[in-house]
């Protein structure tokens, strides 16, 4: 299969699993959604592993993997699901430290801190600083991205570097929609502004994941035998396709107010014709992930 060719309609993880030898999975929307985990998903990534594959989770966190591993044993997520996790916040740990000299600005609320552990960070307001690192909104749940705008201006007249940390642009927690620091980043960039994402859909954090596989496994994984599973069309399954890779989508995350998947049962032809009209197709989709 290849993600140019309409995507096949799946029921689980095991019509697929001897394809590939490495499965890259989301995190937020796929084995859990913020509030409770979804035990067919770990188990089916178990059940992967179990067949000889290696899991690595890929995640849009702007944590450090250590710290989402532990958020997934709060949520009951069996460490037996995956042997790794990658992060958009490692890779930003990678960026700081690249930059350890400088002054750094961040935007974010307090619970995205841990990024910096362990770091000697000197820590300045814009005027101060000589780069800016995004994590989120301090209140996801009533700012919006025009709270930001003057700092957003106060950083384009010094043209900050902005690295961002998740570049998602929303997120599913419960029954809410939430803005992601990615909305944040993208305003900043149609502003002028220059900005790194630390994350999918770009292919460094694809670059890592493989590498640590490669590091689990003790051999370089051939990309024809990776697996991205993903609820996103603008960052799993874009940045599955832009990296070459194989993807699942998962329907009734992020996108399923948008596909009627709200209530009812999983429609085929009705998502088949959304993904039709979208500037990616994945692989193959499912309703959830389960084996």
């Amino acid at each position: 299969m290849t993600a140019l060719s309409r995507p096949a309609h799946v029921e689980g993880l095991h019509t697929l699993a001897d394809r590939y030898d490495l499965v890259l999975c989301d995190v937020w929307g796929v084995l859990h959604n913020g509030v409770k985990a979804y035990e067919a998903a770990s188990d089916a990534l178990t059940r992967f592993r179990a067949r000889g594959g290696r899991v690595v989770l890929v995640s849009n966190a702007p944590r450090p993997g250590a710290s989402v591993g532990t958020q997934l044993d709060g949520f009951g997520v069996p460490r037996t699901a995956y042997d790794s996790i990658v992060t958009s916040g490692d890779l930003t740990r990678l960026a700081i430290e690249e930059r350890i000299d400088r002054i750094v600005h961040h935007i974010g609320p307090p619970r995205d801190m841990p990024i910096y552990d362990g770091l000697d960070v000197r820590f300045g307001s814009v005027e101060e600083a000589d780069y800016v690192v995004c994590s989120g909104f301090d209140n996801d749940e009533e700012e919006t991205v025009e709270d930001y705008r003057p700092q957003l201006e106060a950083m384009l007249r010094r043209d900050l570097l902005m690295v961002c940390a998740n570049p998602d642009l929303i997120v599913e927690r419960g029954n809410m929609i939430l803005p992601c620091a990615g909305t944040i980043a993208l305003a900043y960039e149609e502003m002028g502004g220059n900005v790194f994402y630390a994350g999918k859909p770009h292919g460094p954090v694809y670059d890592q994941a493989l590498s640590v596989a490669a590091e689990v496994s003790g051999r370089a994984m051939a990309k024809d035998r990776v697996l991205a599973v993903g609820d996103a069309i603008r960052t799993d399954i874009a940045g599955a396709v832009g990296y070459g890779i194989d993807s699942l989508m998962i329907a009734r995350g992020i996108h399923a107010e948008e596909l009627g998947l709200h209530k009812g049962d999983l429609v085929s032809d009705h998502v088949q014709d959304w993904v039709d009209r979208q500037p990616v197709r994945p692989t193959a989709f499912a309703e959830v992930l389960s084996w």
